[in-house]
């Protein structure tokens, strides 16, 4: 079972999120919260593996929420929800450590596979729309240049290769394609380069790489 957690200041469409994990046999609800300090609450009294977050909320906004979400002992995976497509605060949320982002007029079977893909560690983000939201949002900044270039010492040149066609918006079969690798060995060298970088999802991956370019 894969445990959700519901964060909304919004109560019809915490109400509305809330049915819908609870028609999915697979998905468990195991709380609702609507501000970011309460889900943090929630997400440490109940053993989340996913957490629906929207961004705009009071007391603690989803950007916040999703930080101390993640820096917990046993961090949820996040989604956040938006009614704006690649705002700054998608941005923000992503930076904090979102696996992606779902916008709220979602089919609602759609945000199912979604909670999915995010539970198995994958994320929701197409490559295009990351290459849209580093190219509108990130700036340069001399120091983080500096940290990206100490982690990225430490990759292996094929690890490179795979982190700038991943920066270039290609998907995992598009790099196995560009490289003659298997999607599955992308797949690994992507999970390495996470690790490596210590960075917890593509899109922060592909800003390490614009930062490199920098």
């Amino acid at each position: 079972m894969i445990r959700v957690l519901v964060v909304d200041d919004d109560p019809f469409v915490r109400a509305g999120l809330s049915d819908l994990v609870a028609t999915d046999d697979g998905l468990e609800l195991v709380g609702e919260a609507a501000d970011g300090r309460e889900a943090v609450d929630q997400a440490r009294r109940h053993r989340t593996d996913v957490a629906l977050v929207d961004i705009r909320m009071p007391v603690m906004d989803g950007i916040a929420a999703t930080s101390a979400l993640r820096a917990l002992p046993h961090p949820p995976s996040v989604a956040v929800l938006t009614t704006f497509d690649l705002d700054e605060y998608v941005y923000g949320a992503l930076e904090a450590g979102a696996a992606g982002f779902l916008l709220k007029d979602t089919p609602p079977d759609d945000i199912l596979r979604a909670i999915r893909v995010v539970a198995d560690g994958g994320g929701m983000l197409s490559p295009a729309v990351t290459r849209t939201v580093i190219n509108r949002f990130h700036r340069p900044d001399a120091s983080r240049t500096r940290a990206a270039r100490t982690a990225a010492a430490r990759l292996t040149p094929r690890d490179r290769q795979v982190l700038d066609a991943l920066a270039d918006g290609l998907t995992n079969a598009d790099i196995g394609a560009l490289l003659g690798l298997r999607e599955s060995t992308v797949k690994a060298y992507v999970s390495r380069i996470l690790t490596e970088l210590g960075v917890t999802n593509r899109v922060q991956a592909a800003m390490v790489a614009h930062d490199l370019r920098a």
